[in-house]
């Protein structure tokens, strides 16, 4: 029986993508096993779902330690000591120090509600749709030290319609986070993940089509 991938994640916030993460390992679907859960947040709906699905729990509030990187020292102890492999941070609303970073090299995943590098940081949603973007989508990346610029992994593309709204928008986004985190955690945990310089490269993948999407569409042979 193959070892299955210990994983630990950071989550801030309602944790949906943790949830898919849980999904996918009890449906057989990711070769691993959820150690621990970090939050920052006493109040995070992660924790519940974290109970709700006998996953270890570890509240660490912030605000009680003297620097960002005592709390990231802290951090990494507990992962540590939960043998984690590979750090997935799901809504974690804290910027990581280069303590923690050197800590997990290329081992900490992040994901982003954009194309990254366009749109990093807060309300990417938002961000894209003022700005009247055609596509947008999402980002899984290995973290770095700067916000939301380390190397990418894998991307969903999704249009942006004309009768989209800000909201509407979001939950396509996040829709398709559900699908592409856990495939890019599948990816890792099968050892099939090459970082040379900036790029990702994927072992043993097949060529996608490289048809180019349109957004609006151009028109077929005849019109």
């Amino acid at each position: 029986m193959t070892q299955k991938l210990t994983i630990g994640v950071l989550a801030s916030g309602s944790g949906t993508n943790f949830q898919s993460i849980i999904d996918a390992s009890e449906h057989g679907d990711l070769d691993a096993r959820i150690a621990v859960l970090i939050s920052n947040n006493p109040g995070s709906y992660a924790i519940e779902r974290a109970k709700k699905h006998a996953i270890a729990v570890e509240i660490l509030d912030h605000r009680e330690f003297a620097s960002r990187e005592q709390f990231d020292q802290r951090m990494i102890d507990l992962l540590h000591d939960y043998g984690v492999e590979l750090v997935v941070m799901a809504g974690f609303m804290r910027i990581l120090s280069p303590l923690f970073l050197r800590a997990f090299p290329h081992r900490i995943m992040n994901i982003h509600p954009a194309l990254l590098p366009s749109f990093p940081g807060l309300n990417a949603q938002k961000q894209a749709f003022d700005y009247g973007v055609k596509f947008s989508g999402c980002t899984v990346h290995f973290a770095d030290e700067g916000v939301d610029t380390g190397p990418v992994i894998i991307q969903a593309v999704i249009p942006v319609l004309d009768n989209d709204t800000e909201d509407t928008l979001q939950k396509r986004i996040l829709h398709e986070e559900h699908r592409i985190y856990p495939r890019a955690i599948q990816l890792y945990a099968e050892g099939r993940l090459e970082v040379v310089g900036r790029t990702v490269r994927t072992r043993s993948h097949p060529t996608p089509r490289m048809d180019a999407r349109h957004n609006p569409p151009l028109p077929t042979s005849g019109e």
